[in-house]
């Protein structure tokens, strides 16, 4: 099977993100995808780039599934660099590529398909989205399949979708951010997405608070950054040892955040919902 990485991070935050956990966005996914496919091969492409070259709706057809990255860009800004976000991701749609994204790749497919993103204010999610619950729409979908009535995941972002577009469906929410998942069809395409990040590592989950610490307690969440440190270090610990009781106690965290099959539900979901339109027999069972 064939996939395309769009990795949504510029260049700087690529720089930033390899120097705290050694690998960008688009290269953390290559690496989820192809333990999750074996066999399979991943192209990865940076639409931000005023120099990247990018399939166009033709060349999308190629790929068996397309794969959104997070990103510091903001999609409501009118920047070159979300221009070209934006352009891509219509061209995507327009394909009908299949297509996969998280945390900024969810906000930019709303974007693309005419919905709106919006700055949270004094609202945070850092290290962990908590409760998220489906929607009754979600609980029948095959994106949340194996998620339990309540569950907690990776998540670090300071943008929401503010409004879905026509054509999208609300799948899960909870107290802090109404859009956690949903599913947007556009212009003959569709997109399943998530605001959290199912696809990083709880290593990531620790080098994103720490690269945040500073938003973090401007924002309340923390008095000092040494707060944030100090549960950046127990995170790190329970990356070293999923079996630390402790460690998961004082987190708050049961297996569906600690355990890497679990975390990564929704993307297998999406991996398995494709693989089966391609080769039934493939993916079978990769989620639980």
């Amino acid at each position: 099977m064939h996939f395309l990485v769009a990795e949504s991070e510029p260049a700087d935050a690529r720089r930033r993100r390899r120097d705290s956990v050694g690998r960008s966005s688009g290269e953390t996914f290559v690496d989820v995808v192809t333990a999750l496919v074996p066999g399979a091969t991943c192209h990865r492409i940076t639409p931000a780039d005023a120099d990247s070259v990018l399939p166009g709706r033709a060349g999308l057809r190629d790929y068996d599934a397309v794969l959104l990255t997070g990103s510091p860009l903001h999609a409501y800004d009118d920047t070159p660099e979300v221009r070209r976000e934006l352009a891509f991701m219509r061209a995507v749609f327009g394909s009908r590529t299949p297509a996969f994204g998280s945390c900024a790749g969810l906000q930019i497919a709303v974007m693309a398909a005419g919905g709106t993103v919006r700055a949270m204010g004094s609202r945070r999610e850092a290290g962990f989205a908590r409760r998220i619950t489906a929607t009754a729409a979600g609980a029948a979908h095959p994106l949340l399949r194996g998620r339990p009535p309540a569950w907690d995941a990776p998540a670090i972002h300071s943008d929401e979708v503010a409004e879905l577009p026509a054509g999208a469906t609300l799948l899960a929410t909870n107290g802090v951010t109404r859009v956690q998942a949903a599913e947007i069809r556009h212009d003959g395409g569709l997109f399943w997405g998530v605001q959290y990040h199912p696809e990083i590592s709880l290593c990531e989950v620790a080098a994103a608070l720490r690269r945040d610490a500073d938003d973090i307690v401007a924002h309340g969440l923390a008095q000092t950054e040494a707060d944030v440190e100090a549960t950046a270090a127990l995170v790190d610990g329970l990356h070293g040892d999923p079996r630390r009781r402790d460690l998961a106690w004082r987190l708050g965290l049961d297996a569906q955040a600690i355990d890497a099959d679990r975390r990564r539900t929704e993307l297998g979901n999406f991996l398995g919902h494709v693989a089966r339109r391609s080769v039934p027999s493939l993916l079978s069972g990769a989620c639980g």
